[in-house]
């Protein structure tokens, strides 16, 4: 039997449980750590992907936010772009040769060059924006709540909403995304937990635990704002990175999984 546990817990204490002898309960991940690799501890990281040898990420905070191209091995950023001082950057994905970001409040998005950093133009949506990842038949947009946004990556408008859940229950405060080969993962905001999704259905195929990853001692002194937040996915290499906000470490984990009891 599956023991009891309790998996996400966030700052409004909203939980979803795996119950001992539920059938079908997702699998549970740990993790093994395969390399180390320096990470801005500045960075107030909202999105993350990896194309052709580097890291992308943007970041977070009015006045503070940006998008940078960085080398993975020593963390340097190679290139950057400011986003206007009155915006909140979020989430970020890569379409084809352009790079698309979200912003929280404004309702506003952006469409970057991809190699230039040129801003080539703007799109406007409804609510928040928080996590975003795509290829280029579609986008996916969290907004903080149990529904993610199906894009359409040209035009930029919403095609349909599907709803997460876990044994039937809703998971709310998704926030960053990423592609891994045909799953979605997701962060839970607050929580060191990502969640393996199904992005047809909605429903999570898996809870991967990244508990003691990056300890509390070791994330400074903002360790309250310094929460798990990023993922890329290098497809060729089959890698998966994680990161989190002002972190001064990224790391290339393996998935475990854990035996039930």
């Amino acid at each position: 039997m599956l023991k009891q546990l309790t998996t996400f817990v966030v700052a409004v204490a909203v939980s979803c449980t795996f119950a001992a002898g539920a059938q079908a309960a997702p699998p549970v991940y740990g993790f093994v750590v395969k390399n180390t690799y320096p990470h801005d501890p500045q960075a107030f990281t909202q999105g993350l992907f990896y194309r052709d040898g580097y890291l992308y990420e943007s970041t977070g905070q009015i006045g503070q936010s940006t998008i940078r191209k960085v080398d993975l091995k020593t963390g340097k950023v190679v290139q950057k772009a400011d986003l206007p001082a009155d915006v909140f950057g979020e989430g970020s994905a890569a379409v084809g040769n352009t790079l698309i970001g979200l912003t929280w409040q404004s309702q506003v998005g952006y469409v970057f060059d991809l190699k230039t950093f040129k801003l080539k133009q703007q799109f406007k949506y409804e609510g928040e924006g928080w996590g975003l990842a795509g290829d280029a038949k579609q986008l996916y947009m969290s907004d903080g709540s149990a529904f993610i946004r199906i894009l359409d990556p040209k035009t930029m408008k919403e095609l349909r909403r599907v709803q997460v859940t876990a044994e039937g229950q809703p998971v709310p405060r998704l926030n960053e995304l990423e592609l891994v080969d045909g799953e979605l993962y997701s962060n839970i905001w607050g929580t060191d937990y990502i969640i393996r999704i199904d992005p047809d259905s909605g429903k999570v195929l898996g809870l991967i635990d990244l508990t003691g990853l990056l300890p509390a001692d070791a994330r400074g002194t903002k360790a309250i704002d310094a929460v798990l937040n990023g993922i890329a996915w290098d497809e060729k290499g089959k890698r998966l990175f994680v990161t989190g906000k002002l972190w001064p470490k990224l790391f290339e984990i393996e998935l475990v999984p854990r035996l039930r009891r």
